[in-house]
């Protein structure tokens, strides 16, 4: 892991680890997306077929996952991985229920009639990746504000592996969750489908879930076709730790993070020089044995950073810089430090809170923004999967008490037959 320190050198280093795509590797990427993009809407399944077959390695006849398999996958989960993913279920569903917008409806000064309503899209798409890990809490955090929202379609796409299965602990997950249909299709080719349709596939209102840089390029794509969550990029923790902090945690959570992806970004602000020290052999020490050790040193060597700061101050204004998908405060006064911070996407307050609580089960959800979007963006809730709509009813005297306003208004857009339409019925 590199260390800096100064606030100049570390803002330099944290710009590095938000744009880890290289500008080449995303036109690339975006020039293959392009491409079967444009053949998803010109052969449908054909192209869906032939891209599945080319980066997957199988042949996805049928698309659908049957709902036996489905359902057997769910009777088949260890009775305490069940218990598991029911609780996660239980905790995420009573979250989300109390993220339900609530309709307006106003009387105005003159009696009129003014209101907001709110209504679920009638079809969503979620995206559950597949590929180095399988992600059962992905389906629920997707699934289920999709569900609360009162989506009555929930289609779930997923990339299977070259014998064309998706993992069981995922469709069991997705029966849970009650997901309408499952395909065994992933990439940029099954969010064109879902944006597109095909011959067999219904387009979607809505996709959401997180993927590699071809699904969320397609995503960016097929915006405007569809409603989309975010732009999901590599996954990042910012850890903020003072003198109270203990270092076997503090490892632990970095690792955590790392072990997702080589382009993961583990990130620690510190104002310990005894941490800094210390860390380096701990997590090599944790590192013995583990099971995605590869992809954790990747992931430090190339995207992990230790940041070296004078004070707490120095630590709260580097981390809303960064603005990171995740932030863990592993301080002595961890709410007070929670209260000065405005860019994250999830906050992690003190050391019974780690990420990992947040990933699962804690009912906040964890689809969140990354690469600094959390300057001005947020998690991914029950309204990702609604729209309102405005509701505007005047009687005659409201009308009558601001027509003219209205004319003065439009003749000064010099929009004629606005101005008409009201005069019209004066």
């Amino acid at each position: 892991m590199r260390c800096v320190k100064g606030l100049d050198q570390s803002k330099k280093a944290l710009e590095i680890i938000a744009t880890r795509t290289s500008s080449e590797t995303q036109q690339n990427a975006l020039q293959t997306v392009e491409t079967i993009l444009k053949e998803i809407q010109e052969e449908g399944d054909h192209a869906v077929i032939k891209y599945t077959e080319k980066f997957d390695r199988f042949r996805p006849e049928p698309f659908n996952v049957p709902k036996e398999t489905i359902k057997r996958a769910w009777n088949e989960t260890p009775l305490g991985l069940q218990k598991a993913l029911k609780l996660a279920h239980l905790r995420i569903e009573e979250f989300h229920q109390r993220q339900l917008p609530k309709d307006v409806l106003l009387k105005g000064v003159h009696g009129e009639k003014l209101g907001r309503r709110w209504r679920p899209v009638k079809k969503a798409g979620i995206y559950i990746p597949g590929g180095r890990a399988a992600y059962p809490s992905t389906v629920l955090m997707n699934a289920i504000p999709a569900q609360v929202a009162g989506v009555k379609n929930i289609v779930m796409v997923s990339p299977a592996n070259q014998n064309g299965e998706i993992n069981s602990v995922v469709l069991a997950a997705a029966h849970l969750a009650g997901v309408n249909q499952v395909l065994r299709i992933g990439g940029a080719q099954s969010i064109g489908a879902l944006a597109y349709g095909t011959e067999t596939i219904e387009r979607v209102d809505v996709i959401s879930g997180p993927g590699n840089i071809y699904v969320t390029l397609a995503k960016k794509s097929v915006y405007g076709k569809v409603g989309i969550d975010s732009l999901a990029g590599p996954s990042e923790v910012v850890i903020i730790a003072d003198g109270s902090a203990q270092i076997k945690q503090i490892a632990a959570d970095l690792l955590a993070q790392a072990e997702h992806d080589p382009l993961a970004a583990a990130i620690l602000i510190t104002t310990e020089a005894s941490i800094v020290e210390a860390l380096p052999q701990e997590i090599e020490s944790q590192l013995t044995n583990h099971p995605r050790a590869e992809t954790c040193k990747d992931s430090l060597n190339n995207w992990g950073l230790i940041v070296i700061c004078e004070n707490i101050d120095e630590c709260i204004e580097l981390a809303d810089y960064f603005a990171p998908e995740h932030l863990e405060l592993l301080t002595e006064e961890p709410q007070e430090l929670a209260n000065k911070i405005n860019n994250a996407g999830a906050i992690f307050i003190g050391q019974w809170s780690p990420e990992a609580v947040g990933d699962y089960l804690a009912g906040p959800n964890h689809t969140l923004p990354t690469s600094g979007t959390a300057r001005f963006s947020g998690a991914l809730g029950v309204e990702t999967f609604m729209k309102n709509t405005s509701l505007i009813e005047f009687n005659k005297k409201a009308f009558d008490s601001t027509s003219k306003e209205v004319i003065d208004l439009a003749t000064s857009e010099g929009l004629y037959s606005h101005a008409e339409s009201i005069k019209i019925r004066i």
